[in-house]
């Protein structure tokens, strides 16, 4: 039995994955690992080269599936990436697509220090929905959740949200 479940956090950049993540950590009924993906595959050096254009790394999908599926496999595991469908259907138990208005995207990249082209970029992926659509089709729908995350209200709504559906996960699987 998995020591905790697969939780996936992603959504468009800005949108508070890390926060959510970090704070999901310190709460929840069970131990949780955070994985920044994005972090990972620099320490790991999982990426095949670094694109000045977009200012992005170009992962090695294979790479970065190898190494996280033991860790995947023992469970207890917040996944935090702006992007989902490269994961397995079979990893995740709960995909939770963060959403935010695109004028508050933008702010928060500006503030990040970001290329115009690379706000542009992201604040259209966010108007489109494109994340929220990837998750949609990439995993059953009973275990993707979207939640808004604008605010500190909303962090803290959408925290306990996911804590209570820990806590939940925990009851089922020890009544199996």
């Amino acid at each position: 039995m998995a020591k905790g479940p697969v939780i996936v956090i992603t959504g468009t950049p800005g949108t508070g994955k890390s926060t959510h993540a970090q704070l999901l950590v310190e709460e929840a009924a069970l131990p949780l690992r955070h994985i920044n993906v994005g972090e990972w595959v620099k320490e790991k050096e999982l990426y095949e080269e670094f694109d000045q254009e977009w200012e992005s790394y170009t992962v090695d999908e294979d790479r970065l599936l190898d190494e996280l599926e033991p860790i995947i496999a023992e469970g207890g595991v917040i996944l935090d990436w702006h992007t989902c469908e490269m994961f397995p259907e079979r990893w995740p138990d709960l995909v939770v697509v963060l959403r935010c208005d695109h004028s508050t995207i933008w702010d928060r990249l500006e503030k990040r220090g970001y290329s115009l082209k690379k706000i542009q970029e992201n604040n259209e992926a966010e108007i489109m929905e494109v994340v929220l659509e990837e998750a949609r089709s990439s995993y059953p729908a009973e275990i993707v959740v979207e939640l808004k995350s604008e605010n500190t209200e909303d962090l803290e709504a959408n925290v306990a949200r996911i804590a209570e559906w820990i806590t939940n996960w925990k009851r089922n699987q020890e009544e199996k």
